[in-house]
């Protein structure tokens, strides 16, 4: 890679070799998604926490604090809605420039391996990664499925050697039995996709279960701003990623946090949150 790609990709994916990137970019096909209503006010308390945030360009130019330093990793596909019978017929929405232009540290793109438009996503991927590496920007691919689509170890480490094949930097995949094999015959780092809301205990579980079996990170979303007490629950989980803490201990960090909080506003105060454990 070259420098300037490299350091990018260092910015999202830290020393560590681990990064908790969140996604807030459903809105994109779903419209206003629940907790994503004002994206602004949703993502401002939650952003110092964020390893790298994962919106379109249309909310980072309209909801997203200007001096934020967190790195952002532009949702760069689209097209599709939930309106749609084939979720894989998205196309290329966003000019390379125009991620240049915003400062995003990559792009994101997803990928349907398997679906009617396959061919269409695969090629749109390499013509990012062409241009990501004229421009010094990294490519995400995102190993989206279809609704009859299954999520096994064999589907998935498919989907992910095909877009480390065609030149992705990295990958964002769902966690599945066998994650490890995943892992073993991607050569890129994998993060984990959050996918639907669990219970927040249950959401920890899924994050140590993927670092420990090799992911280099997760990109949560829905199992963050949807959570009772979504700060709490991005520390517990930047607990679980870069301080290797169990899901107990998590999860107990989650509930410490969030009495902490719920006793602050009792009091009049407007943010109390970890001053070491998990937090940036």
């Amino acid at each position: 890679m070259d420098w300037g790609l490299k350091n990018r990709l260092s910015r999202i994916i830290k020393k560590d070799g681990r990064t908790v990137m969140l996604a807030v970019d459903h809105g994109y096909f779903l419209g206003p998604t629940t907790g994503l209503e004002d994206a602004g006010k949703t993502v401002k308390p939650l952003l110092s926490y964020a390893d790298a945030l994962m919106p379109t360009r249309g909310i980072l130019r309209t909801s997203i604090d200007a001096s934020s330093e967190t790195p952002i990793v532009l949702r760069v596909s689209g097209g599709n809605s939930i309106l749609d019978e084939d979720l894989s017929n998205e196309g290329l929405t966003v000019a390379m420039e125009d991620a240049v232009r915003l400062n995003a540290a990559a792009v994101a793109i997803s990928i349907y391996v398997g679906s009617p438009n396959q061919k269409k996503t695969l090629l749109n991927l390499a013509k990012l990664v062409d241009e990501g590496h004229r421009f010094g920007m990294p490519v995400l691919a995102v190993t989206a499925v279809g609704k009859d689509m299954v999520r096994d170890a064999r589907y998935l480490a498919l989907c992910c050697r095909i877009a480390a094949e065609i030149g992705a930097h990295f990958v964002k995949t769902y966690y599945c039995e066998g994650f490890e094999k995943l892992v073993k015959t991607c050569p890129v780092p994998l993060v984990m996709a959050g996918g639907k809301k669990l219970p927040e205990k249950e959401a920890l579980e899924l994050t140590y279960n993927a670092i420990k079996r090799g992911a280099s990170g997760v990109d949560m979303g829905r199992n963050i701003f949807q959570a009772e007490a979504p700060v709490a629950m991005i520390q517990a989980v930047r607990a679980v990623v870069h301080e290797n803490y169990t899901p107990q201990k998590a999860y107990d960090l989650y509930r410490d946090l969030k009495s902490r909080m719920r006793s602050g506003k009792k009091k009049g105060m407007k943010n109390v949150t970890a001053k070491s454990e998990g937090a940036k």
